[in-house]
């Protein structure tokens, strides 16, 4: 394995910790610029300003959202037209390349996460503070969190670790194996299970359970079932999280921070921001991306019409499944008939395409709307691991390990918050129900698409999916010539 030392990489558009204008709030230096990288973490304060530094670029989060549910069957990407957005157009029909916005997005943000994270490790021994272990442990676990996001879509990536890399070595970097990544991935989330604390006091800060949960799902992803049937069984037996009682409130900003959230990204509708730079936001872009365009009438805020749940998703929910598929789908011709109003409510098709349905988990509702531009400013957080994923995800784990009684109680537990019957199954028709569940109980999430891949089902589910080629996405193409052009591109592209 080789390891990447940081300072200059050039497929980064931010090289250095404090680059993005996202953080200028953070900062209170004084003088102004009088100090630069190599004389920083000099005090506590300063890993504690560079630990929000890396925390910040979660904020791309909403990307992840969008491109996995409209590559799957779950979403269509919607919008003004096939030209707005049209990498996420493109990943919809399956005809993305190596030119495509949103990917090269994922690609930078992430990056830009490691190189604040690396930032801090590098100069983790410059200074001994109380509290300075539980940073560490906080600064690996975002590392890993970025890496994990990277090796889904691309597979083979350059690893950086620890320190920086001088200018004049940035065209020697290679491509590392995506098992090579793993590795580190799971070393960095061993280490920050073994040195977070149980919980974190500030909000939206991980804690143990959220890298336990964290590697029991990379664990998964490499089919190690045994070894993520032990990780997630950590977090299940820890006592910690449980189910809440109402579907319906998992994504109200008002029941934020509740008994399910494992591990989420802040976000904040009290500033506002511009198309220019979505990764600058503060607010979750998602909800306004994804309302209802030109919408006048109750409940909801008009919004851009973006990420459109599909048909197929909808009739796919079992006949009483009802609370699930209604909180996850808004149906929005059948909501506006049953409004005493209905005929004075209006709203507008956009060019993109038109389903009729919208994301009824982020979605801009009117009593959750941020600062202009509101489109941009959602105070609605991002769920990246609730606890009925670590259920079941634990119930794929303990049934591809031979446990199928444990399998069935993870199972059986999450249907019951939606009054659903038990499943009595066993085997591989279980496997296949777990997986059926985890669409019912996650669609709109952003984990359709890459669940899909991992269990071999996108070629069967996804039209256009080529199997050999779009398991990865491409490499931007303008990394691999920043790279110095030593780059192969994925297999098919």
């Amino acid at each position: 394995m080789r390891k990447i030392n940081y300072k200059n990489f050039g497929i980064v558009l931010f090289t250095i910790l404090f680059s993005l204008t996202a953080c200028e709030k953070f900062l209170d230096l004084e003088p102004p610029f009088s100090q630069d990288a190599d004389n920083y973490f000099t005090e506590p304060s300063h890993y504690e300003l560079a630990l929000i530094g890396a925390y910040d670029l979660l904020q791309g989060s909403f990307m992840n959202l969008w491109i996995g549910e409209i590559a799957s069957d779950n979403s269509i990407a919607g919008g003004e037209s096939v030209t707005d957005s049209q990498g996420l157009h493109e990943i919809e029909a399956m005809t993305h390349g190596s030119v495509n916005r949103e990917l090269r997005s994922v690609f930078q943000w992430n990056y830009a996460g490691i190189a604040r994270a690396n930032f801090i490790l590098e100069n983790k021994n410059n200074i001994d503070f109380d509290g300075k272990s539980q940073i560490i442990a906080e600064a690996t676990f975002l590392r890993a969190y970025y890496y994990f996001q990277l090796v889904k879509y691309f597979g083979d990536v350059p690893l950086v670790i620890d320190k920086r890399l001088g200018a004049d070595e940035v065209t020697e970097i290679e491509r590392s194996s995506k098992e090579d990544v793993y590795a580190q991935i799971e070393s960095d989330l061993n280490f920050a299970a073994s040195n977070l604390n149980a919980v974190n006091p500030v909000k939206g800060r991980v804690n143990k359970w959220a890298a336990l949960a964290l590697l029991g799902k990379v664990q998964l992803y490499q089919n190690k079932f045994a070894e993520s049937a032990a990780s997630l069984d950590q977090v299940i037996n820890s006592m910690q999280y449980s189910l809440i009682a109402d579907y319906r409130n998992l994504f109200v900003v008002g029941n934020e921070g509740h008994s399910e959230v494992v591990f989420d990204v802040q976000y904040s509708g009290l500033e506002g921001g511009g198309y220019g730079c979505l990764i600058c936001l503060e607010g979750n872009a998602a909800p306004g991306f994804q309302g209802i365009r030109q919408y006048n009438g109750p409940i909801y805020g008009d919004g851009n019409s973006y990420n459109l749940p599909t048909q197929d998703l909808y009739d796919s929910f079992e006949a009483a499944d009802n609370i699930r598929r209604d909180a996850t789908v808004l149906n929005l011709d059948s909501f506006i008939n049953q409004q005493p109003n209905a005929t004075s409510i209006t709203y507008a098709i956009g060019g993109g395409g038109h389903t009729g349905f919208y994301n009824n988990k982020y979605i801009k509702k009117q009593g959750e709307i941020g600062l202009p531009d509101n489109d941009l400013t959602s105070p609605v957080n991002n769920i990246v691991v609730r606890y009925a994923d670590v259920l079941l995800m634990a119930a794929e784990a303990h049934n591809r390990s031979n446990n199928d009684a444990q399998a069935l109680l993870y199972l059986n537990e999450v249907r019951a918050r939606v009054n659903l019957a038990p499943i009595s199954a066993g085997g591989q028709s279980l496997t296949e129900a777990i997986w059926s569940e985890r669409r019912y109980e996650l669609s709109g999430e952003g984990h359709r698409f890459f669940d899909l891949v991992r269990t071999g089902k996108a070629a069967t589910e996804i039209n256009g999916f080529q199997t050999g080629k779009h398991e990865l996405f491409a490499i931007p193409q303008i990394e691999i010539s920043l790279a110095g052009g030593n780059w192969n591109q994925n297999s098919g592209y």
